[in-house]
């Protein structure tokens, strides 16, 4: 079994939640076209897509400590979580390292940062944009303002711009 599917079938077993589980299934598949498109290697893509199956993980823990799901809280208390869980299905260092640091970064916009991350924003906002209702006029400034794969942005508007 590869990672990417122990690491689904994990996080699967750790959220109790069907909708935080369609939400990271949802952020991996977009991940994985996004990053194809873009030509990702082999190991860029498989960072990619443990990063896109474990970007949420510091939610559960951020309820049960702040009593809040917010992205400051979910960067803090996700990389612990997610490295503990990794370190149970690979000892691949650098790996976890990288995507605990994307789990550490993926609600704080950086311009100049990986590909990885970069795609992770993107997909995480497209689904989000749907799951929480957002108006047409925040897609397209987020659209400014986030997206900058070829990939991302096409799937960004055909989504939200021709309905």
């Amino acid at each position: 079994m590869e990672l990417k599917d122990k690491v689904f079938v994990r996080m699967t077993e750790y959220e109790n939640s069907p909708k935080r589980i369609q939400h990271f299934i949802k952020v991996w598949g977009l991940s994985q076209l996004i990053g194809r498109s873009e030509g990702l290697s082999d190991r860029q893509m498989e960072i990619l897509e443990t990063a896109a199956l474990t970007h949420d993980i510091g939610i559960k823990p951020a309820l049960e400590k702040y009593n809040s799901s917010a992205g400051k809280y979910q960067e803090q208390e996700g990389p612990p979580v997610a490295r503990q869980l990794l370190s149970e299905l690979t000892s691949d260092k650098e790996l976890i390292d990288e995507v605990c640091f994307i789990i550490s970064k993926h609600h704080s916009y950086i311009k100049d940062c990986s590909i990885m991350l970069r795609i992770i924003y993107e997909a995480d906002f497209i689904v989000n944009a749907f799951e929480d209702g957002l108006v047409i006029e925040a897609i397209k400034q987020a659209e400014k303002n986030i997206f900058r794969t070829r990939e991302g942005t096409r799937i960004l508007r055909e989504t939200y711009y021709k309905g």
